[in-house]
């Protein structure tokens, strides 16, 4: 039985996207449960990272429908024209949603500890006194508790993408996006990362992650998706998609990868 658009986290359908005259989102779907991993993989250019863009409202879409926890960010109307929820509607809806870029974007002029609380005090109106207990009990989850009153120019690149993830959860999100969050880094800095992230799969947030680390996608998702060219050629449950690919291209890839 299929789930219904409540029971899901994300649940994107027929998906478009272009940019001109390229087409880069092919009718793209994409149905994440609560608590569930997914790894979307595939070359450069397939269309990962635009169709994590379009489910938090970075991009728009030509046409398709993106529900949010039941809510619609954008659905098709009778003409299958795609239209979008008023702005404070979307506002609500992407407040769901935390994104951690492959670029750390952290504000330099601020200490790691003013870079976590910011966005909580400015855009939800928080109060001071009642986040900095958060954003330290965040920093001791990501392992950089004694970091705080440093300044992003003091960081490795590791900390720093860390120091986004937690910056990130400092929003409360309910679903967390990460746009290949390791592809910036120095390989030995790439697993302590990928364990801060391993972490919070472990405590089951709902994660949905470009990554073009094979060894993630298959020990910690719970679902690989595989894009090639503006769609999803083949998905499955991890342990099967890296034991059995079936189609042609998602075997050369991984062949390619895993070498």
């Amino acid at each position: 039985m299929h789930a219904t658009t409540t029971d899901l986290m994300i649940d994107a359908r027929q998906i478009h996207k272009s940019f001109g005259h390229l087409e880069v989102l092919k009718g793209v779907d994409l149905q994440v449960k609560p608590s569930e991993v997914v790894a979307i993989i595939g070359s450069s250019g397939s269309g990962k990272s635009t169709l994590l863009r379009c489910l938090n409202h970075l991009e728009t879409i030509h046409s398709g429908s993106i529900a949010i926890e039941g809510d619609y960010l954008v659905r098709q109307d009778e003409n299958r024209q795609s239209r979008y929820a008023p702005d404070k509607d979307i506002k609500r809806i992407c407040a769901k949603i935390g994104m951690v870029f492959q670029q750390f974007n952290l504000f330099p002029h601020m200490t790691v500890l003013q870079n976590i609380i910011e966005a909580p005090i400015t855009v939800k109106k928080q109060n001071k006194n009642d986040i900095i207990p958060l954003a330290q009990n965040l920093l001791n989850k990501v392992g950089l508790a004694e970091k705080q009153d440093c300044y992003p120019s003091q960081l490795s690149g590791g900390q720093k993408q860390r120091v986004a993830i937690a910056r990130a959860l400092a929003m409360q999100p309910d679903i967390m996006l990460f746009d290949e969050p390791t592809s910036a880094l120095d390989p030995e800095l790439t697993g302590e990362v990928l364990k801060t992230m391993q972490k919070l799969a472990e405590d089951k947030m709902t994660m949905v992650v470009v990554t073009h680390e094979m060894g993630f996608a298959r020990e910690v998702a719970d679902t690989v998706l595989f894009m090639d060219s503006g769609v999803v050629l083949e998905r499955n449950h991890a342990r099967d998609f890296f034991a059995n690919p079936e189609h042609k291209r998602t075997q050369a890839f991984l062949s390619a990868m895993l070498k």
